[in-house]
């Protein structure tokens, strides 16, 4: 099976910056996954290997992935400050924040979550 440059590439960035990066109970991990059909994201606190909350556009409702994504982002921030957690770290996930994962940020942020 060949694997793609942009793919490798993509991981490499991922492991790098989840060496620099971790969740804590206090200040979580907020880790994204972008596919070519939806946008996933997961709050995890790595110390206890656990994740805490989990949204993905698949469940949102919304004319196309860009509006889904921003009501995903809303209603992250909404069952984050529902377990009391204010701040999150970002995992972007080795994605380039344009487009879809800005928008997913920054609907978050809108929503009272720091990062």
């Amino acid at each position: 099976m060949k694997t793609d440059k942009k793919t490798i590439s993509r991981k490499a960035r991922q492991r790098r910056v989840r060496a620099k990066i971790s969740g804590t109970a206090v200040r979580p991990r907020l880790a994204i996954f972008r596919s070519n059909l939806a946008l996933s994201a997961q709050v995890i606190d790595d110390v206890a290997g656990s994740t805490l909350v989990s949204v993905s556009t698949a469940k949102m409702k919304g004319k196309n992935l860009g509006e889904k994504v921003v009501a995903s982002g809303t209603e992250l921030a909404k069952l984050i400050a529902a377990k009391k957690i204010s701040e999150v770290v970002f995992d972007r996930g080795g994605y380039a924040y344009i487009g879809n994962v800005k928008a997913f940020a920054e609907a978050v942020r809108e929503g009272g979550i720091k990062f």
